[in-house]
This record gives structure tokens, sequence and C-alpha cells, in this order.
């Protein structure tokens, strides 16, 4: 019984990422560090989850089948306007870190992220973007990505939308998303 009120005395995490892999392990490393960890799959499942128990902290994917962490961050502020939120991705771009932290996220981190690096982004009072940015030129194709990520970020992941507003064929946007970033 003891371990039970001890269990219900541990913050909540809810951890939303569609590999299943990295958050079995990411949820393995949190609960060790004296966190409950409830894990979903995907927007919808996670504001299920959420719905259920109240988290008092979310690690959501940038990047995930169906809704991305992005869209999925003001639903679930909308249910805990306190919640803090990290957003984790391993397409990191400035757009999106700054679209994140306008839509209410305290931090964004860049994949790959340990259990120590989330909960130092979970805990510190406020995200540093002067950290991303650059301390050299990007490179025209950074520019891209980034343009590409911004546009993106604005359509709120549609990428038909984003096609349109680019003024190019959705084929070929999708092709150019599934490249891992440009470096520099």
């Amino acid at each position: 019984m003891s371990d039970e009120l001890n269990q219900e005395d541990q913050p909540l995490l809810l951890l939303v990422d569609d590999d299943p892999t990295f958050t079995r392990v990411m949820a393995r490393a949190l609960s060790r560090r004296g966190l409950r960890v409830e894990t979903a799959g995907d927007a919808e499942e996670a504001m299920g989850l959420a719905r259920q128990q109240r988290p008092d902290y979310a690690v959501l994917d940038l990047k995930m089948e169906g809704d991305s962490g992005l869209v999925l961050l003001p639903r679930l502020l909308e249910l805990y306007p306190d919640l803090k939120v990290v957003i984790l991705t391993g397409y990191s771009s400035i757009a999106t870190a700054v679209e994140a932290i306008k839509r209410g996220a305290c931090n964004y981190l860049c994949k790959p992220a340990d259990a120590d690096d989330v909960l130092t982004a979970l805990l510190s009072e406020q995200a540093d973007l002067d950290s991303l940015v650059p301390e050299h030129p990007m490179s025209v194709d950074r520019l891209q990505w980034e343009h590409i990520q911004r546009v993106l970020a604005e359509h709120e992941g549609n990428i038909s939308a984003t096609a349109r507003a680019l003024g190019m064929h959705r084929r070929t946007l999708q092709r150019k998303l599934q490249k891992r970033p440009v470096r520099r």
C-alpha cells in the first residue's frame, strides 16, 4: 500500500511519440528518475490519457503520424493551462522551435536526447532560444529547410496547404520533408 501511495505522489508525465522503442526506453529512464510515466503513440491517444488523469508534464514528439506535436500542444494546454510541455524532435529547425514556444511549450529539444536532458528542459524556468540560433550563417539548403519548416508550422502540418503556399507540387514537398535536415 505504501508503494501505491508513493506512486500517487510522484509527478505524472505524458510521453507522446510514435517510435515504440524510443518511448519504452525513455519511459523506463524517466520512471527511474521519480516520475510516473504514461505513454501514447499519437495525439488522439494522448488526449484520451490526458482526460483520464491530469499530467504534470508532457513530452511531445514534433513529427508523428496524424496530428503533430505542434497541433497537440495547444489542445493539451486548453485542458491544463499550467501543464509544462517540451517538444522533442529529430527534425529541429529554428522555425519549429519558435513556433513551439509561441504555442506554449516550455522548451524544445533535439533528438537524440536522454532522460536527464528531458528533465532539465522540463524543470528550466525558460527556454533558451538563443542556443538554437547558429553563430555562422546558414547555407542556402539550410535556409530552404528552415523556410519549409516555418510554412509547414503555419499550416499546422498540412502538407497540401504548405505545398500550395510554397508553389510546389505536394509530392516534391513530401520528398523534401523525408530527407534529414541539412546541416548548416
